[in-house]
């Protein structure tokens, strides 16, 4: 049978900017520990499956009584890009829905994950995916100019345009279409609007450290 609702949480052995990022002590456990934590306390999630060619995080599915796949070393390696990793995980998952999450972002809370999950059955018809963004107010350049605000009239930060940058911290979209598309995103998204707080996204060594200290004061 055909679960109609699982969650993916892809776990990379070797990280480009913080070594073993997600196995490194974070508030008393570490990012793949409190990541399986939260979703095991969502209802509406059929399965958790961590994808990943790391031993370790197997280990940690395995005493969690999760779900693992195994995942092969190209698509493990720098030189798979996105799309192709995305259309992988969908031909290898067995689910009506996917919904794709990172360890990197710990602050997304089981409220979220919730609202996200309901709001996407509300709007599934007309949207195809459901994927989360943060406001983005600043003032913005490329190749030398300004791309969002007119320097000889600047506005006050708060009145820039509204921009929307994905966080990929939650992505909900159909197995096909996440294999069409070799994609999270669907061709009419739905942005779901988290504050920078829930937004954070690990990339560095200060966002791991400033992460761990929101995490740990929050709870």
């Amino acid at each position: 049978m055909t679960p109609n609702f699982v969650a993916v949480v892809p776990v990379r052995k070797g990280s480009q900017r913080v070594k073993n990022k997600n196995f490194k002590p974070f508030a008393g456990k570490n990012l793949l520990l409190h990541k399986i934590e939260t979703l095991k306390q969502i209802t509406q999630i059929d399965e958790i499956i961590i994808n990943t060619d790391s031993d370790q995080a197997i280990e940690i599915a395995k005493k969690c009584n999760v779900k693992f796949q195994k995942r092969e070393e190209y698509f493990a390696s720098s030189e798979c890009t996105n799309s192709e990793f995305w259309r992988h995980i969908a031909e290898n998952t067995n689910a009506k829905y996917i919904m794709f999450t990172n360890c990197t972002s710990p602050m997304i809370k089981k409220e979220t994950f919730i609202k996200i999950i309901e709001k996407f059955k509300k709007i599934k018809n007309e949207y195809d995916s459901i994927n989360t963004a943060t406001e983005l107010k600043e003032y913005l350049y490329k190749d030398n100019k300004p791309i969002n605000f007119d320097p000889s009239n600047a506005l006050n930060s708060q009145d820039l345009p509204d921009i929307l940058k994905l966080n990929f911290a939650v992505s909900i979209i159909s197995k096909d279409l996440m294999f069409e598309q070799k994609s999270i995103l669907g061709k009419k998204p739905f942005l779901f609007k988290v504050d920078e707080f829930e937004g954070i996204d690990i990339n560095t060594h200060m966002e791991f450290m400033f992460a761990e200290y929101l995490f740990t004061n929050s709870n």
